[in-house]
């Protein structure tokens, strides 16, 4: 079947949030907006995904699958976007409502890895478990981590760098701190002390914690 367009996932994230999260019975469909989206509404109705009744459109049971996952695609997009990307406000909100439709095919797995499986958005809202968060509880892997979460003598390779400016970001790379690279935490106290490649450095816990390990 052919994938649902951006618009209907939004529908489905609407009705999810309304009336999963929250204690509305269905919407009324002036609510969503979809006067000018009668092709959206007709696909999620063909696949039962909604229904209509009284003038307000409800989330069905069969379509309650789809709405979790792009409730979930839309909030680990706001992480990616809020936390790592740096972009906040309004325009980091409108950046996630981009990225969200990108996370299909199991990019969202991997982007939930890479966050090491948050719980909530930005603002608090839950973000539905994936498969990979339950595997992650289970088997006790910590995903990724900042470097302050290691223990002296622990290694690993670098995911990424999460430099809240410029400078922080340039300082770290021209240590040779890069995405793919291992690296070693020789010490905790009173700074901390890394190894990658043939070079030490030594830099403060607030540096320390930019620095991302898969471990």
């Amino acid at each position: 079947m052919q994938q649902l367009s951006e618009k209907a996932e939004e529908v489905l994230e609407s009705l999810w949030i309304l009336t999963v999260e929250g204690d509305q019975v269905g919407c009324l469909l002036t609510d969503l907006q979809l006067e000018a989206d009668a092709e959206q509404l007709k696909d999620l109705l063909q696949r039962a995904y909604v229904e209509i009744r009284d003038n307000r459109i409800l989330l069905r049971p069969e379509g309650e699958a789809e709405a979790r996952m792009a409730v979930r695609r839309h909030r680990l997009a706001e992480r990616l976007t809020m936390d790592i990307l740096g972009i906040e406000g309004e325009e980091g909100n409108e950046q996630a409502c981009i990225f969200e439709h990108l996370l299909r095919q199991g990019v969202d797995t991997k982007l939930c890895t890479l966050l090491n499986h948050p719980s909530t958005c930005p603002h608090g809202n839950p973000i539905p478990p994936g498969d990979c968060c339950t595997e992650a509880r289970r088997s006790g892997s910590p995903g990724i981590v900042p470097l302050t979460e290691l223990k002296a003598g622990e290694s690993g390779g670098i995911a990424y760098l999460a430099a809240s400016d410029d400078k922080k970001m340039q300082k770290l790379m021209s240590m040779g701190v890069l995405p793919g690279s291992d690296i070693l935490l020789m010490q905790k106290f009173p700074s901390y002390i890394f190894k990658v490649g043939h070079s030490q450095f030594a830099v403060d816990e607030s540096l320390a914690r930019q620095i991302h390990i898969r471990r």
